[in-house]
């Protein structure tokens, strides 16, 4: 098995690992935990192993093997990738095909990605195959919020919990794989245990430095300049990252001044009134004022 080429997770990997060893596989399981931290990866793992038909170990060149690795696996089927929204025709197809017998393996797996992305009609609708499934199906669900997935769904399925990725190793791979040349602290507490935010964040890493500096100054500098310094974060297609990242480097700078603490109720509220589709300047605008008034709040009353 190749699992061991996934970083983190290790009891999970084991305990796949061992359904394989035992022929212990059950019809349906829910895969939960932060986005990307390796769970489309290791699903992909488990159902190549599952579908395999000789001795389940990388080197294997079985017609399973052979098929999966050419990502045309007659038995194999994985939705949603993308992680867009699943309507309820996709679902159907699904439930239309999966009583069809395999034609390479001994089983069938499905992979449903972003599965909270289903409508309710589109979950009602798989719900019927994971009551009755046919004996050779398995299907996969793969979700970061469980709170949007129906009870009955989830009581069909075997709950796997991911959890974060540890920083040692997140900081390892980051540095040796994502070719970071350093990470600071605070952008390594920005990753949130998951190789996905460290590689959606490896592009923008000069920004994400100059907004840590930009915080440290907030009450070094007057608020003209803080304005002039503070253009980096008016980014539309990656705000939400940003005010993630500022939140960090304000919880990072309590313990030299804890007025930073109280700066945090204005990054919320930014991202409040930006959710309901304010004015995207004037939402930023006002929440730099008031961090910045929060932290200079004396030599305003002077």
């Amino acid at each position: 098995m190749e699992f061991e080429n996934i970083i983190g997770n290790t009891e999970v990997k084991n305990y796949l690992a061992n359904s394989i060893k035992q022929n212990n596989i059950l019809h349906s399981y829910l895969f939960l935990g932060t986005e990307g931290i390796g769970k489309l990866l290791i699903a992909k793992e488990f159902a190549k192993n599952i579908l395999c038909l000789g001795e389940k170990s990388k080197t294997c060149t079985c017609k399973s093997c052979t098929c999966f690795n050419g990502k045309n696996h007659p038995d194999f089927y994985s939705i949603n990738e993308n992680g867009e929204n699943i309507k309820i025709d996709e679902i159907r197809s699904i439930t239309e095909k999966v009583i069809e017998k395999p034609i390479v393996s001994e089983k069938k797996v499905y992979i449903i990605n972003d599965c909270d992305k289903m409508t309710k009609e589109a979950q009602n609708c798989l719900l019927k195959t994971l009551e009755e499934p046919p004996e050779f199906a398995i299907i996969i669900l793969i979700s970061s919020n469980e709170n949007l997935i129906l009870n009955t769904i989830k009581s069909r399925c075997m709950t796997i919990k991911f959890k974060n990725i540890e920083d040692k190793e997140l900081l390892d791979y980051a540095k040796n794989v994502l070719e970071y040349d350093t990470v600071s602290e605070n952008l390594l507490k920005s990753f949130d245990g998951s190789i996905g935010k460290a590689l959606k964040l490896k592009d923008n890493k000069e920004k994400y430095d100059n907004i840590d500096a930009l915080i440290l100054s907030l009450n070094q500098k007057d608020l003209v300049d803080i304005m002039l310094d503070a253009k980096i974060i008016y980014d539309k297609d990656n705000i939400y990252d940003i005010l993630d990242y500022i939140i960090v480097c304000l919880y990072s700078n309590y313990k030299h001044n804890e007025k930073y603490i109280d700066c945090i109720k204005h990054v919320n509220k930014c991202s409040e009134r930006l959710r309901v589709n304010s004015n995207f300047d004037m939402s930023i605008d006002n929440m730099l004022f008031g961090m910045w008034e929060e932290l200079n709040e004396n030599s305003n009353r002077r």
